[in-house]
């Protein structure tokens, strides 16, 4: 992974400075294909944070036996995404 990272990190720098030159901003062509990034991007983002990281929090033995538990583990997931949704206000 190290090896990976390491290499693709440098490429893709590389590649974003050459078509850098030849990407305009404001075509109908690019506008799609950032907004096709950009979800897919996203939806990674919420699958590695839903699935990945929440999923076996939420599987625990402690927090399966307290109902108690459970919906304060869910109030605190979405008192954290509101806060994250209202810094992107600003992001």
């Amino acid at each position: 992974m190290v090896f990976f990272f390491s290499t693709t990190t440098p490429l893709g720098i590389v590649l974003g400075i050459a078509l850098s030159n030849v990407y305009s901003d404001t075509s109908s062509k690019s506008l799609i294909v950032e907004g096709v990034l950009n979800a897919i991007s996203a939806g990674l983002l919420n699958y590695m944070a839903l699935v990945e990281l929440l999923a076996p929090d939420f599987m625990g033995s402690k927090i399966q036996g307290s109902t108690k538990i459970m919906a304060l583990a869910f109030v605190a997931v979405l008192l954290g995404a509101g806060g994250m949704s209202v810094m992107a206000i600003w992001a």
